[in-house]
């Protein structure tokens, strides 16, 4: 019998020779084993629908459901048997295509619910994207070396071709591994330069980030001042934080919420300029302060990170202070961070602060409080 008269499924995907070969926008790919593959170049142009069907066709003549793994890494043109798999497959769920996500960590959590983990931090993710989480299982390896953790997700099939899916899932998948443990500054950096920028739509700011639309006005006082109070009140913070100029965000209820990235413009002296302005605004230099440039479509990023630092470094001090919109260059002013917003520290805060250390270095102890009437 050819392989026309056994055809599954038409338009762009065809099943051919009891499902031994399918074809895939005119490329056709032989099954080594149980489940069909494809690398995502074939699915450039292959509608999700076309995709559905012929599992559908498949399932009913032989009575049998399988994955469609995909290919990301190397060539369309190379011999997949000896390429990964991505973290993506297509696979039906009560005869609708869903995308089945895969992720093994190294970090098994403790006490976490894995829906609850999973459904909270990708929710905002999947609602701008038109997905819906179907199912999420966990288990661990017989070591209990891995986590890993599957992921069902649903969508709508209009407008959409299989490789767009594939690189929709992949930007969970990155959002899943970057905050099983919770959102980090270090993660939502690696989330930033792997090009996943807008894995973070939809994610609030916090005690620890801070995102701007644009740059910071350095050629006047003013946003000179804003910047190195920015930087100090992650310094001054217990767990740091990060500042991200590209995305913008708007109020959602009482919450500042990342909704669009904003790249800015390419300039190779950008990161010269803020340097220089933290090391003239910002005493005493923070320990192992990074400002970097990400490259990501339509422009950059600019990241500058500010890990934790030792007690003895802070309190952190701007040089000059914004009082009332007006600037006081000559002022010195100390920031620090609550939920999303910079706050001076009092002074009653900042006298208490000198007047311990000034009882340390002359009894070589803190003075104790006074007593309660």
């Amino acid at each position: 019998m050819s392989r026309e008269r056994l055809t599954l499924a038409r338009g762009t995907v065809r099943v051919f020779d009891d499902g031994r070969y399918w074809e895939f926008d005119g490329r056709s790919r032989r099954v080594e084993d149980i489940n069909p593959e494809a690398h995502v170049d074939d699915l450039v142009t292959v509608p999700a629908r076309d995709l559905r069907d012929a599992l559908r066709r498949y399932a009913d003549l032989y009575n049998d459901d399988l994955a469609l793994r995909v290919v990301t890494d190397g060539s369309a043109d190379d011999d997949l048997e000896y390429l990964m798999y991505s973290e993506v497959s297509f696979e039906l769920a009560d005869g609708e295509l869903v995308m089945l996500l895969d992720h093994y960590d190294d970090d098994v959590p403790d006490d976490e619910q894995p829906r609850g983990v999973v459904q909270g931090r990708i929710a905002p993710l999947l609602a701008r994207k038109r997905m819906w989480l179907v199912d999420v299982a966990e288990n661990l390896d017989d070591a209990g070396r891995y986590w890993h953790v599957q992921i069902r997700i649903g969508f709508n099939l209009r407008s959409r071709t299989g490789a767009q899916l594939v690189e929709d899932g992949r930007e969970i998948v990155e959002l899943i591994g970057a905050s099983i443990g919770g959102l980090t500054p270090a993660t939502v950096a690696d989330l930033l330069r792997a090009g996943h920028a807008t894995a973070l739509l939809g994610q609030p700011e916090g005690s620890w980030l801070e995102v701007k639309r644009e740059h910071y006005p350095l050629q006047d006082m003013k946003g000179r001042i804003r910047i190195a109070q920015a930087v100090a009140q992650f310094a001054n913070a217990d767990s740091g934080g990060l500042v991200v100029i590209g995305l913008a965000t708007k109020k959602v209820g009482s919450v500042d919420t990342i909704n669009a990235v904003t790249p800015i413009a390419p300039d190779v002296n950008v990161r010269r300029r803020y340097v220089q302005v933290l090391q003239n605004h910002l005493y005493p230099p923070p320990d192992a302060l990074s400002i970097e440039v990400v490259h990501v479509d339509g422009g950059d990023l600019l990241l500058i990170a500010v890990p934790p630092q030792p007690e003895e470094l802070k309190p952190f001090l701007v040089h000059g202070a914004i009082v009332d919109g007006d600037v006081k260059g000559s002022f010195i002013s100390i920031v620090r961070r609550r939920d999303d917003e910079a706050i001076s520290t009092t002074a009653p805060a900042i006298h208490a602060t000198l007047a311990a250390g000034r009882a340390l270095l002359r009894r070589g102890r803190l003075p104790e409080d006074p007593p309660v009437q």
